[in-house]
């Protein structure tokens, strides 16, 4: 999935259409040593060169394999979404008045969506990974002297554990009503 500048030109208004199959695993796992596997990666849409820029209009679909953020158990993540991407050489750039945000200048004589892909497919990646019974609701992981919190409950050990703490200049007073007690 690399055109040459040379046949870009070649489809000035007419746009090329795109439907491959990629593997991208190799690729994703070097940038990201997280993912476990990477299922074939089908993308489609059109390119369309133009004088003024190249436009691709891209959707991909696959799926990763990334381990859960809380207990570390393999979660199979679908992926389904589209792009777009302008493309400018340095031509085309210093014809525009005003270049877009977005645009991508070459570098290179070529456009190369492989690169594309690989970059939407890593950001698409969410921080929080969990599976389907962790997002139901079970019970956090535990072991010896530890578990996981959610955020409420750490708020409330927290609230309670401040609640719990005698003042050191009250001390004195608490062990007064202890004796009372006894």
């Amino acid at each position: 999935m690399k055109f040459s500048q040379q046949e870009l030109k070649k489809h000035f208004y007419q746009p090329i259409e795109i439907n491959e199959v990629l593997s991208l695993q190799d690729e994703l796992q070097q940038r990201n040593s997280e993912i476990l596997d990477v299922s074939a990666i089908h993308v489609e849409g059109l390119l369309s060169p133009s004088e003024r820029e190249t436009v691709a209009h891209l959707r991909i679909q696959g799926s990763l394999t990334l381990p859960s953020t809380r207990s570390l158990t393999p979660v199979v993540l679908p992926l389904d979404f589209t792009v777009d991407e302008i493309y400018l050489t340095q031509e085309q750039a210093a014809m525009q008045t005003e270049v877009p945000e977005d645009a991508i200048l070459l570098t290179e004589s070529t456009v190369d969506l492989v690169e594309a892909v690989t970059d939407y497919l890593l950001l698409a990646i969410p921080s929080q990974i969990l599976t389907p019974a962790e997002l139901a609701g079970e019970k956090m992981p535990t072991g010896d002297a530890w578990q996981v919190m959610t955020e409420e409950e750490y708020q409330e050990a927290k609230a309670k554990e401040k609640m719990e703490k005698v003042d050191p200049r009250l001390a004195k007073l608490s062990e007064f009503f202890q004796d009372e007690q006894d």
